[in-house]
């Protein structure tokens, strides 16, 4: 490719367990997001936009692929992510671009690249079945890996922590690579660069903390609400049996808002260094996250169900072509492959035929401010579908969201249906008020049509048994492990005899050394 015609360079930078309400890019009062604002000034906010599945792997399968949950059996954090499906990666690949993933994306299984060229960092979870639930026994929890209150007990301050220490590698290697890429630019890149913050556990360096006071913390509003998936919720993460205090709850809160500013600022880092290797103007720049956090709202914690603070995540766009806009259409995650798919195609390169068929559509032309959105046929509506197929339930539950309306549907529980535009706390479920009772049953027909909840149940258990038999063979005898190992020559990098010490301070500087204009001079 020639240089001057090359299309955009895509780099998706990805929070982990970030709700955009806990944003100061998305109104929050206290917050302090300045990157996040300076992108959204001058780029696209998506302001209902959805994670697929309120999970981090099956979330981020479906981000990858551009496919649902139960196309792909993407049912829970042991589901295998199986190397014969089709991600963005690949097909950018065969579009010529080069593809690169730093940091977290909770792939299970033996295959760790799924299309991305090189991975710089190992994963921070384990890539095997360990945490398979089991819904022939939904009550039973694995303590070992099952969320509890101790986040929020435990919330604080520290120097360092596992998390730190992730992130920090994470960017500092995405960094390395955007000069790198610069330096060689025959070919456009796609980076995917994720973070493990604001996830739990709550805690967070001093200079995070300090930016907040501890008596400006908001606390979470009361609610009335009460449903039985809530109720096994507050049973699953142990909230139903010990207690927190008002003081531990803003402590929690305190923490996540200190590493949202913490996450904000390795974004600023990211564009700094687009800025930095003259890549900015050549450069789509996504900001998102696989799921948000309830952070104590209706007395919830963490994901695990589509109320607002769990399914919703924040979505800004900014890059060439793109307007400074506010959407309000319903998007969701697997949104994003198609739309990657276009940006690739801007300056004519022709896309492969699909591997298999998208569950998404393009957020391209909205992105553009284009008055036509060429992603969804003549007279349809945009809609974000959610399904849940993992712990802490016993059945799959599934949601819709179109236009300013969200309806939740599990076998086992009664329906629930929200105008999310005028009841942003889903306090009140409409499903049986008497100018709603057509439309919910309207939502009703159409999850029956979509799936057979009954098929998808058998499948899930099914998959939970196989992978469960698989984690118990891979304990015994000798362990196997299928965790990435980050692929590192020691003798290729920084001054080795193959080269002079002058060639390698030439190679890895940024903006280079003219030397033919300073000999001219001399």
């Amino acid at each position: 490719m020639n240089a001057s015609t090359l299309p955009p360079n895509i780099v998706v930078i990805m929070a982990d367990q970030l709700a955009p309400q806990f944003t100061g890019a998305y109104g929050h009062p206290l917050v302090k997001t300045p990157h996040m604002e300076s992108l959204a000034a001058r780029g696209a906010r998506f302001d209902a936009a959805y994670c697929n599945a309120p999970l981090c792997a099956p979330s981020r399968f479906s981000f990858m692929s551009g496919q649902l949950v139960s196309r792909i059996a993407a049912y829970d954090n042991a589901s295998e992510f199986p190397a014969s499906i089709p991600t963005f990666a690949y097909y950018l690949r065969q579009m010529g671009y080069r593809t690169c993933l730093s940091g977290k994306m909770h792939f299970v299984g033996p295959d760790q690249l799924h299309g991305f060229d090189e991975r710089l960092t190992t994963d921070i979870y384990p890539a095997d079945h360990a945490w398979t639930p089991d819904w022939e026994m939904p009550d039973e929890r694995i303590d070992k890996w099952y969320h509890n209150m101790d986040s929020i007990r435990e919330a604080g301050v520290a120097a360092t922590t596992f998390q730190i220490e992730y992130d920090e590698e994470t960017s500092f290697f995405a960094r390395r690579r955007l000069f790198e890429y610069r330096m060689k630019r025959t070919q456009p890149f796609a980076m995917v660069i994720s973070f493990i913050h604001p996830h739990d556990p709550y805690v967070a360096r001093p200079e995070w903390w300090d930016l907040y006071t501890e008596a400006d913390i908001d606390m979470p509003l009361p609610s009335l609400a009460d449903d039985p998936h809530t109720r096994r919720l507050m049973k699953g993460i142990e909230a139903d049996v010990v207690a927190v205090s008002d003081e531990e709850v803003r402590h929690a809160r305190h923490a996540y808002y200190a590493n949202v500013s913490y996450f904000d600022n390795k974004l600023g880092e990211i564009v700094r260094t687009l800025t930095e290797a003259d890549l900015i103007d050549d450069t789509i720049i996504v900001v998102t996250a696989d799921h948000g956090d309830m952070l104590g709202e209706r007395g919830l914690w963490y994901k695990m169900n589509f109320f607002e603070h769990s399914a919703r995540v924040p979505m800004i766009m900014a890059g060439p072509g793109i307007v400074q806009s506010v959407v309000e259409e319903p998007v969701s995650l697997v949104d994003l492959a198609p739309t990657f798919i276009d940006v690739a195609t801007s300056t004519g390169i022709v896309a492969p035929p699909p591997g298999m068929p998208l569950d998404g559509h393009s957020l391209w032309s909205l992105a553009r401010g284009m008055a036509i959105d060429t992603g969804i046929g003549h007279g349809e509506s945009r809609e974000a579908i959610g399904e849940y197929c993992a712990e802490i339930t016993s059945h799959p539950i599934f949601m819709i969201r179109r236009g300013s309306l969200k309806y939740i549907h599990c076998d086992s529980d009664p329906a629930q249906l929200y105008d999310v535009s005028n009841d942003p706390l889903e306090q009140e479920n409409l499903v049986d008020h008497p100018d709603y009772r057509a439309v919910a049953a309207n939502f009703a027909k159409e999850i029956h049509a979509r799936w057979d909840s009954e098929v998808l149940r058998a499948d899930v258990m099914a998959t939970q048994r196989q992978r469960r038999a698989i984690h118990a063979a891979m304990q015994a005898g000798t362990p196997v492990s299928w965790d990435y190992q980050p692929v590192r020559d020691a003798s290729q990098e920084f001054v080795r005899n193959h080269q002079d010490w002058t060639q390698a301070a030439e190679v890895l500087r940024y903006p280079q050394l003219n030397r033919s204009k300073k000999r001219d001079t001399e």
